[in-house]
């Protein structure tokens, strides 16, 4: 099966922005490119941040309500940092959470759940930038057509991994969600068809009628 790769749905031209860049350049380079956040890279061209509107948004938030009806906020100390920050290194979110162009989209979904991002710049063996990949990006395998997702299932799960073990399996596709039915010869075969199915790029869910012949889970032949 070929699995998408970060290579294929990274934005090659990215946006980005000096250490020592202003904060009003910096809201302006966002505006004028309708993005809401770029890396931050330094002389090398390796991304060392990432400032964000909301990164930006602190030095607004930090200040005293003008009517005096909000109190200004309790902030750490290194929220204080940045709300006083006027140049990109001092604004900018670090270090950079960053991705490699050879990582599969499962990857990248992890590793921006686990750090908490909306995107991740990504790199070569050298660290320099090469492109940078959203969550957006990330979600436009669902855009799969139902064909191409069945005719990926049936070709390279079914008969190419699985062999003359799942002929009989009978695979529809609707709207990502991928109905199999059918029959096998023994009852272990069934999860195993339906984790690689889950795993093909674009399903949205999995769902199994398939019957079988010998329950091989209870070392009995029992049928279905």
């Amino acid at each position: 099966m070929h699995h998408r790769t970060v290579e294929e749905l990274m934005t090659r031209d990215v946006v980005r922005a000096r250490r020592d860049m202003p904060f009003k350049e910096i809201v302006k380079l966002l505006a004028d490119n309708d993005v809401t956040a770029v890396p931050v890279v330094d002389e090398l061209d390796r991304p060392i941040g990432v400032v964000s509107e909301a990164d930006l948004l602190r030095k607004s938030s930090a200040q005293a309500d003008p009517s005096g009806l909000t109190p200004v906020p309790h902030l750490e100390a290194w929220e204080r940092a940045k709300a006083e920050g006027a140049r990109a290194e001092e604004l900018m979110s670090a270090p950079a959470v960053c991705a490699r162009p050879e990582w599969t989209v499962v990857e990248a979904a992890r590793l921006m759940a686990v750090q908490n991002v909306k995107r991740l710049p990504v790199v070569d063996e050298a660290d320099r930038l090469q492109g940078i990949v959203s969550r957006g990006d990330l979600l436009r395998i669902f855009l799969r057509r139902d064909d191409a997702i069945r005719d990926e299932i049936t070709g390279d799960v079914l008969r190419g991994t699985l062999g003359p073990v799942a002929s009989d399996v009978t695979v529809e596709v609707r709207e990502g969600r991928v109905s199999l039915g059918g029959s096998v010869e023994v009852r272990s075969l069934i999860p195993v068809i339906e984790r690689l199915c889950r795993s093909v790029d674009g399903v949205v869910s999995v769902a199994e009628h398939v019957a079988y012949r010998a329950d091989d889970s209870r070392g009995s032949p029992t049928g279905t």
